[in-house]
Order: structure tokens, then C-alpha cells, then sequence
């Protein structure tokens, strides 16, 4: 059985590729709030270690995710729980304050149209 020679080459060229792709992660947001801030939730306070970051979450403050200062003022760190909630409160909040586009009918339909006459049928048995 005969051993191959690693080719060196193309080791060389993998390893430049990964340095690649780890400088192109470090760019993005979530790598610079990692950096940036302690690991922390910013809403109910749980703490993050390397083995759990993967359920730590960049909430953009402003929900524009297009909006990435480089000082981090539009991000928090949240876990993925409080994230959820926090874009569950902004829907509910811009659903409440009509922002939606399209307007939605009026509701036609009674749910209680035919109750008294079922509550009389009921006490008739």
C-alpha cells in the first residue's frame, strides 16, 4: 500500500480559500456585533458561550436590515426567543396602527345570529 504526498498546492489553495471565506463572514453584521457587544441577551439577560451562540440573534432596532452602521447603533443582541417576540410586538403594532396597504373588509358574517333559537330548541328537549 502506497502512500500519496499531500499535494501542496492544493492544500495552499484551500486554506487561502477558507481565510477568504472567514474574512468575507467577519464583514458581515453578525460577526461585527459578536465582536462589538458581550454576548448577552439584551432583553431577558441570558448568556451566551461559544457551544450556545448559534441561539444568539442581531435584532435590527429599526427592523431595516439594509441599515448596518459600522458603530452597531441599530443592533442588539437577542436570543432567538426574544427576537421572535420582538418582531411578533412589530407586526402586532403595525397591524394595529393601520399601516398595512391593502384594506381588509369588514367582518358580515354573526356568530351568534341563530343563538337564542338554538339556547329555546336546547331547553325544549
Amino acid at each position: 500500500m502506497s502512500q500519496r504526498t499531500p499535494d501542496s498546492a492544493k492544500l495552499d489553495r484551500v486554506v487561502a480559500e477558507a481565510r477568504r471565506a472567514a474574512e468575507q463572514r467577519e464583514l458581515g453584521y453578525r460577526e461585527r456585533a459578536l465582536k462589538m457587544y458581550p454576548w448577552v441577551c439584551g432583553r431577558c439577560g441570558r448568556e451566551f458561550t461559544r457551544t450556545n451562540l448559534r441561539e444568539l440573534t442581531v435584532h435590527h432596532r429599526n427592523h431595516d436590515h439594509d441599515f448596518n452602521p459600522p458603530d452597531g447603533s441599530n443592533w442588539e443582541l437577542l436570543c432567538v426567543y426574544c427576537h421572535d417576540n420582538e418582531h411578533s410586538r412589530y407586526i402586532d403594532h403595525v397591524r394595529g396602527a393601520g399601516y398595512e396597504s391593502a384594506e381588509q373588509a369588514p367582518a358580515t358574517g354573526n356568530p351568534f345570529a341563530d343563538l337564542k333559537a338554538m339556547l329555546e330548541a336546547k331547553g325544549k328537549r
